[in-house]
């Protein structure tokens, strides 16, 4: 069923589970670790063996010699992969991750080599043992060095719009500022991990993603294998935040060495491993310049965004915000790339608005600042209801960012905030608000279920959708639940598995609103199909109660369904309307800090995010995942930093002790409050994404809170104490 125009009245308007703030459905299984992550299998392979990848030590070059016969010899040990015995595979496509296919060396930590045990400490042991000569390459680590060299990419093309230098020129007001931010690792808690056995000509493999189909793609083109014969599953995963979209050395040396030792092979990668051998978020440098009237209406937008990434890689589209957030009739936004040398840079929590709302929402409080205008009422004057760059012919499909910075406002205290910095003391703490706004793109991608009702009125929901932590299993059984007229406790939902319909998989913020378009899809036919079987009319019956009623008529699902149960299968895909409509998700956010006069020290004291992000499906996870943005957003603004060490091309801090997330102690009073905001263009849920907007403008409210604190303007971040002290008075 395809989505082609703003819907009207549907089946889950009647809330009674949709919108609840119900438990986690899974919640018991992972509270009591029976929820079984991809390397947890255990009892299906009882003879499964051990990989350990060995990763390259030089950034750039070529293996001379590799020398593993000490590795062979070494107890337990079954196979040695190398180059030069692996098979050959496919290097094309966007989903391949081919192994070891030749001696060249592209990043630190590439794969090298694979040893094979019957244990664990068996595989890493004899891979210690490997000898291999590198012949090593000069290459370039510093995103800086190589700004100039920039190049414009397809898939972020420059915006014009006006005459922005002319514009610019003549504005009263205007902020020229360059931002900065470091490469940044997703730090997942579950490492990138797969089993791979063979039955005949057809693989299994138990592996930690994000996105089932592209996984089952990459896996089957790299080997070469019919896609018919892979399948992917993944019915848990624990924490991805982008890493885990793709595919890496786990899955298909494991699949490789499966096949040659006729075993199963697990292998999972180190924590080191998963900071360098996989990819992360590329630091940029970025040029915000905002021209503005005296009365604060912006005149001229510029943005320009530079990162870096190996060569064929793609951008931190970090300016693309910038092209629909504010008002401004002169744009000029683009997007440059540089080759670096480090390892992969790729999605990470918000790709490009998590960054690029760094800049921007710093440099809209500069100019509040210079303008002589609150915070909030400057982007709130600079609203814009209609896409900027084509005009009002495309308006938003919702927009509600303004009311979102009035009820954080007020609910945040904001009137009290002291706008001259520094001003306001706590003892040995100087203390600040600051705000950002919040926006995210709203995607959707075709998305697929199988739904059935049994003999016993159960209602079963399949499909690839995958759950990253953030609800999947029970949104999903909300929408089932409501559409069928069935309480939340009698329905079964199973994800993950390549055998089950294609989903749109958990990734862009597109996840619950796409998959739950898959579900309400399927269960619309299997309630036609049900209504046809009872011999009523599908258009006129209703679901309730477990039953199925019209007129005085009613039955069971259970004895409509019969002994064999009814089971159908749909999917939903989506139109042009997001062409016809700006489709994004906004919110407001709040923030107080406390900064040591003595150290420098950064600290949020509380936190308040208000979204409008269409019909909210559970409020409770919805809420823990926004929570969870705003902590990531902290760890963005105050800790969070790869450090390159530029003589190896590598990052340096490669582990959880030294590179720096938040911890309890650093997250105090977090609040997060969704506003109404049914969207009927988005979705026939109404709803919108909500994963990635928590995370989007929170590291700048903190940085906009600490400069009201102190009057320390940082614009290189993270805002760590060393940055902070030297501006401190009685400090220079």
């Amino acid at each position: 069923m395809e989505f082609n125009s703003p819907v009207g009245q549907t089946p889950l308007d009647a809330r009674r589970v949709v919108t609840q703030p119900l438990d986690r459905i899974d919640g018991p299984l992972k509270v009591t670790g029976t929820a079984r992550y991809a390397y947890e299998y255990r009892d299906e392979f009882p003879n499964v063996a051990y990989g350990f990848v060995l990763g390259a030590s030089i950034p750039k070059g070529r293996i001379e010699a590799i020398d593993t016969s000490a590795a062979e010899r070494s107890p337990g040990v079954l196979l040695v992969l190398t180059h030069e015995t692996m098979p050959k595979q496919d290097g094309k496509g966007r989903n391949n991750a081919p192994q070891m296919q030749g001696p060249e060396i592209k990043q630190a930590e590439q794969a090298v080599a694979f040893v094979v045990a019957e244990g664990f400490e068996q595989a890493r042991s004899a891979a210690r043992l490997i000898k291999i000569r590198y012949v090593a390459s000069d290459g370039q680590f510093d995103l800086a060095a190589v700004k100039d060299a920039g190049k414009s990419v397809k898939n972020a093309p420059d915006s014009t719009v006006g005459s922005f230098d002319e514009a610019f020129t003549a504005a009263p007001i205007q902020i020229d500022a360059t931002y900065t931010t470091p490469d940044q690792a997703h730090a997942m808690m579950e490492p990138h991990a797969s089993i791979a056995k063979w039955e005949g000509d057809k693989l299994t493999v138990y592996t930690a993603n994000q996105m089932i189909h592209w996984a089952q793609d990459g896996i089957s083109s790299t080997l070469g294998i019919p896609k018919e014969k892979v399948r992917v599953q993944s019915a848990f995963v624990g924490g991805g935040f982008g890493s885990k979209l793709f595919i890496y050395a786990d899955p298909i040396l494991a699949a490789v060495a499966a096949q040659k030792i006729g075993r199963p092979v697990k292998v999972a990668l180190t924590r080191p491993q998963i900071f360098n051998h996989t990819n992360h978020r590329p630091a940029t440098i970025q040029r915000v310049r905002l021209g503005a009237g005296r009365d604060g209406r912006i005149l001229a937008v510029g943005h320009d965004a530079h990162s870096g990434n190996q060569p064929g890689g793609s951008p931190e589209n970090a300016a693309d915000q910038t092209k629909a957030l504010y008002a401004g009739e002169n744009r000029l936004i683009r997007t440059r790339l540089s080759e670096l040398n480090l390892p992969k840079g790729g999605a990470m929590r918000a790709p490009g608005e998590a960054v690029g709302l760094l800049a921007l929402e710093c440099a809209m409080d500069e100019l509040a600042e210079k303008v002589g205008i609150d915070p909030v009422e400057l982007r709130i004057l600079n609203d814009v209801q209609y896409d900027p760059e084509k005009g009002p012919s495309r308006p938003f499909s919702s927009r509600k960012l303004v009311e979102c910075l009035r009820a954080g406002a007020e609910r945040f205290g904001w009137s009290k905030r002291d706008a001259t910095p520094g001003s306001v003391r706590d003892g040995r703490w100087l203390v600040g608000m600051g705000v950002s706004s919040g926006y995210r793109p709203n995607p959707v991608q075709t998305s697929g279920a199988r739904v059935g009702i049994d003999r016993h009125g159960v209602l079963t929901i399949e499909t690839q959708m995958t759950d990253i932590g953030t609800g999947s299993y029970t949104i999903l059984g909300q929408v089932g639940a409501e559409m069928m007229g069935l309480p939340i406790e009698k329905v079964r939902v199973k994800l993950g598995d390549s055998d089950f319909p294609l989903s749109s998989g958990s990734g862009g913020s597109w996840g619950a609103n796409s998959a739950s378009s898959g579900v309400y899809v399927a269960c619309r036919k299997l309630r036609d199909t049900l209504a046809q079987k009872a011999g009523f009319n599908s258009t006129d019956v209703a679901f309730a109660d477990g039953r199925i009623s019209v007129g005085g008529r009613s039955r069971t699902l259970a004895e409509v369904a019969g002994p064999s149960g009814v089971t159908v299968t749909d999917q939903a895909t989506f139109a042009d309307m997001e062409e016809q409509f700006v489709q994004a998700s906004f919110a407001g956010h709040f923030c107080e800090v406390g900064v040591d006069m003595d150290s420098g020290e950064a600290r949020v004291r509380r936190m308040l995010s208000v979204c409008a992000a269409g019909r909210i499906i559970n409020p409770k996870t919805s809420r823990s995942q926004c929570l969870g943005g705003m902590t990531m957003g902290i760890g963005a603004a105050l800790m969070e930093e790869q450090v390159v060490d530029g003589r190896f091309g590598y990052f340096v801090n490669h582990d959880l002790a030294e590179y720096h997330v938040p911890v309890h102690a650093d997250i105090p009073d977090l609040d997060v409050v969704f506003l109404d905001d049914v969207d009927d263009k988005s979705s026939w849920l109404k709803a919108k994404g909500v994963g990635e907007l928590g995370i989007c403008g929170v590291g700048a409210a903190v940085a906009n809170a600490v400069y009201n604190a102190t009057g320390v303007r940082v614009r290189d971040f993270p805002l760590t104490l060393d940055k902070i002290l030297p501006g401190l008075p009685g400090q220079a």
